[in-house]
């Protein structure tokens, strides 16, 4: 194809971009907090090339890491391309090379065997490293600076696994970084790798098992004590991808399992919990031990929230049809059936995000997106072609819910969590807002809110001069790791 498609996933907010670039001292309305040091990374997907096939989608869109820099109450805002073996193959030959979804059998024939990852899902900072992560090959690494890219990173040799998950999780207290790959030793294999990397950086261990199935495993969770690997019926087939098709199609007929092992265990000390039938969730919020048994809160739905996924797997229901809720699924380790309990806790949403420091232990409070039943139609865009229009407050200790509920042609992205210098004091959070100003015509700002308040709103409104694409997830940097990373 020489122009993108006229389809949801390059319309709308999702329309191409193609622009790197650096804006120093954008304006701040209202009060930019002292305490707000340090950098907001962001993955956003925006692909240089018009795609190879007009049913292409959003997530296959080149990787481009953007950065809000806050420095003396000053903000400075950059994006560059994550210069991946696949985004420099496909600038040389200005066009596109890699065809469908993560399906190498539908890429031209000049780049067979060539990486095809894209980089586009999730910065993540560890042992003063910043990586751009998608779970269908390895990191890149990004220097943190001058958002260049040094490239793939595979602990120097020592990890064996094809992949590298786009939800790795940093333990607060030992500064251990705790990941898994899964399709380890290739497309279409049960094979998951699970490994640890110290605080300095150095992989320590790398241990594989197969899961039940084939799934698409994109995130998971730990606790002080153990590790959780949800497996839910999103599956592939390689005959299926061999003929041009879908990697991912859901099986709504298909149970969900749970493996929990010890994280400094063995994987033969693996136990499978069986789970509901058809359920879906591609995002944990949390997990903990606690007297009652082993917590994970994630956002369930009853199918799969990816239209390509589900409408692959058979299954065609309108987005507003789809249920779910914030659950929670409690694990009694000391039992030995492969049952677990299951309640709601929160309403439906998804992109959640805690304070890092409660990474794996009880919480008090997290938030996420959802929908505002006030706020008129959703804004077409993001990776499932609508973006939410709230944010919520759950505090899952007393059900208490806070909302800020955004008005009509107007979106939020993932927040990310600054710690607060102020004994009591909540913190702040830090998302960008878009609205709709015309039919195909939007405008930005990345908002402050204060997180003890959600309700109130921005405290502060950084506006972005320029057309900006919706992301997936980010990380907050505070100067204090910055400065240790420089040193």
């Amino acid at each position: 194809m020489t122009t993108f498609p006229h389809t949801i996933h390059f319309t709308g907010l999702n329309t191409p971009v193609r622009t790197e670039t650096s804006i120093r001292n954008l304006p701040v309305i209202g009060t930019l907090p002292p305490e707000i040091s340090g950098a907001f990374y962001r993955a956003v997907p925006d692909p240089a090339h018009a795609p190879m096939h007009d049913d292409d989608i959003v997530l296959s869109g080149d990787g481009m890491i953007s950065r809000f820099r806050f420095e003396n109450g000053h903000v400075d805002y950059d994006i560059r391309y994550v210069e991946t073996e696949r985004y420099k193959l496909e600038q040389q030959a200005r066009r596109a090379l890699f065809g469908r979804y993560r399906n190498p059998f539908t890429d031209d024939a000049s780049v067979a065997g060539k990486d095809r990852t894209v980089a586009n899902t999730t910065p993540v900072w560890h042992a003063g490293h910043l990586f751009m992560t998608k779970e269908d090959g390895l990191a890149y690494e990004i220097d943190p600076e001058t958002l260049a890219t040094i490239g793939r990173f595979d602990f120097y040799g020592a990890l064996k696994s094809e992949t590298f998950t786009a939800h790795p999780r940093v333990d607060p207290a030992t500064g251990e970084m705790f990941f898994f790959g899964y399709e380890a030793s290739g497309l279409g294999s049960r094979d998951i790798a699970y490994g640890i990397a110290d605080k300095t950086g150095k992989l320590v261990s790398e241990q594989w098992f197969e899961a039940p199935y084939c799934a698409s495993v994109h995130d998971f969770a730990i606790t002080e004590h153990y590790a959780i690997f949800p497996i839910f019926p999103t599956t592939t087939d390689l005959a299926r991808m061999q003929a041009g098709g879908a990697h991912w199609a859901h099986q709504q007929d298909l149970e969900s399992w749970v493996g929990i092992m010890p994280r400094y265990g063995k994987v033969e000390q693996m136990r499978w919990f069986k789970g509901p039938v058809g359920v879906s969730a591609f995002h944990i919020v949390n997990a903990f031990d606690d007297e009652l048994g082993t917590h994970l809160d994630l956002c369930l739905t009853d199918t799969n929230a990816f239209a390509f996924m589900r409408e692959a797997g058979g299954i065609h229901r309108q987005p507003w049809d789809i249920q779910g809720a914030l659950t929670r699924w409690t694990f009694n380790l000391a039992d030995a059936a492969d049952t677990f309990e299951e309640r709601p806790i929160g309403p439906p949403g998804d992109l959640p995000r805690l304070r890092d420091a409660d990474q794996g232990r009880p919480y008090r409070f997290a938030f996420y997106c959802s929908m505002n039943p006030q706020g008129g139609p959703p804004l077409p865009g993001g990776p499932v072609g609508a973006a939410f229009n709230a944010l919520i407050r759950i505090e899952p200790g007393n059900g208490r819910v806070e909302m800020m509920g955004l008005p009509p042609e107007m979106a939020v992205s993932e927040p990310v969590h600054v710690e607060s210098a102020k004994d009591g004091h909540d913190g702040w959070l830090l998302a960008v807002v878009d609205r709709r100003t015309a039919d195909e015509a939007f405008e930005s700002e990345l908002w402050v809110i204060d997180a003890g308040n959600i309700a109130a709103g921005a405290v502060a409104r950084v506006p972005v001069p320029v057309r900006m694409r919706a992301q997936v997830h980010g990380a907050w940097v505070s100067d204090a790791q910055l400065a240790a990373q420089a040193s």
